[in-house]
């Protein structure tokens, strides 16, 4: 175990004050009292573990990460149970992911202990900001980027790691329905050989402009697409991609190198085994997409991951056409019901997902 330095918050927020933030947290815009930071470098490794009050940070302007985009991330949630206690859901694939993203952006691989504890010690300081409304959760930010000065370009010598914690209500906002995604037909998200498969900041800073055609078009979202295999269906710019048909199977990407391996998208895959239903990952062209919404074969479709959980798709527009979904999704909401039931403890967790942070 790693020794952790506490420093204590001189002025934390009141009960009142957290209570009414919870009242309406949003996604990704109020954050808990404290913060982790772990240092490495080169030489000496992993260091200087401790939980200290959440404020700026200090970087020189020379930082690598300011200027190559050293940088990896990680996204997951605390849930509070019944009984007040705090849950996390499949750290240790967070962990290894993380790492994955760590080995193809040339960043330290953090040991998964470290990464693990890291999260129970921002939890024991900030327990209070867990919503336990329904859909609620603290959201918990791990991070790392490169902080030595230095303009050469090459990997970092010196990096931070860190965990940040927001209060998060459901990322799409207030009622679930079926949101409508833009299909993007000027940019690609990744390459082969490219960092699709990493959780690295510049895949979603790429996507932004994509994002910004959506939301003039009213869509929610926008699909990728892989315009050296047919257009086949890529991801979101941030979740996962299913499609359920009327013979009893759910197909999703395979993962090619250039679609990020989703924590949500993997537990999904087992949850509908356990039901049945055969899954297929491989890859599906949007031509097959459209047809078998238009001749029925294709039924619900779904986007996942840690932020939105699932959520139903409605509509895609390409250009001027549309492939629409008007089921009753009832195979895409007993998946979501019975995901986020274990991550709040009110399913069985039979695959022992579930790790208790406070």
């Amino acid at each position: 175990m790693t020794e952790f330095t506490a420093i204590e918050h001189p002025n934390p927020t009141p009960q009142e004050k957290i209570t009414e933030a919870l009242a309406n947290p949003g996604f990704g815009t109020q954050f808990t009292d404290h913060m982790v930071t772990v240092e490495w470098t080169e030489d000496g490794g992993w260091q200087n573990a401790k939980v200290e009050p959440y404020g700026p940070i200090s970087l020189d302007p020379a930082a690598s990460v300011l200027h190559y985009a050293s940088e990896i991330f990680e996204g997951m949630k605390a849930y509070r149970h019944s009984d007040g206690s705090i849950y996390t859901f499949r750290p240790e694939q967070n962990a290894a992911r993380f790492n994955r993203s760590a080995k193809r952006m040339a960043l330290p691989e953090i040991p998964e202990d470290l990464f693990v504890q890291s999260l129970e010690q921002l939890l024991a300081k900030d327990k209070a900001w867990v919503p336990g409304g329904e859909g609620e959760s603290l959201y918990l930010r791990p991070y790392s980027f490169a902080t030595e000065a230095f303009l050469g370009v090459r990997p970092s010598k010196e990096v931070r790691y860190m965990v940040i914690a927001s209060p998060a209500g459901n990322f799409f906002g207030g009622e679930l329905k079926p949101v409508k995604i833009w299909v993007s037909r000027d940019y690609v998200r990744a390459a082969p050989g490219g960092t699709g498969a990493a959780k690295t900041g510049g895949n979603y800073a790429g996507s932004l402009v994509a994002q910004e055609q959506a939301a003039a078009n009213g869509c929610q979202q926008v699909l990728f697409l892989d315009p050296l295999h047919e257009n086949s269906v890529e991801e979101l710019g941030g979740m996962n991609v299913f499609l359920v048909t009327n013979d009893g199977r759910v197909l999703t990407p395979e993962l090619t190198g250039t679609i990020l391996e989703g924590v949500t998208r993997s537990a999904l895959i087992q949850l509908a085994k356990d039901r049945g239903l055969t899954v297929e990952e491989r890859r599906i062209t949007l031509d097959e997409w459209a047809a078998g919404a238009a001749d029925g074969t294709i039924t619900e479709a779904f986007a996942c991951g840690t932020a939105a959980a699932v959520t139903p798709i409605g509509e895609l527009l390409d250009g001027d056409k549309t492939i629409s979904h008007t089921g009753d999704y009832s195979t895409t909401l007993a998946l979501r019901e019975e995901l986020l039931g274990i991550q709040t403890g009110k399913v069985e967790d039979r695959h022992g997902w579930l790790h208790k942070l406070a």
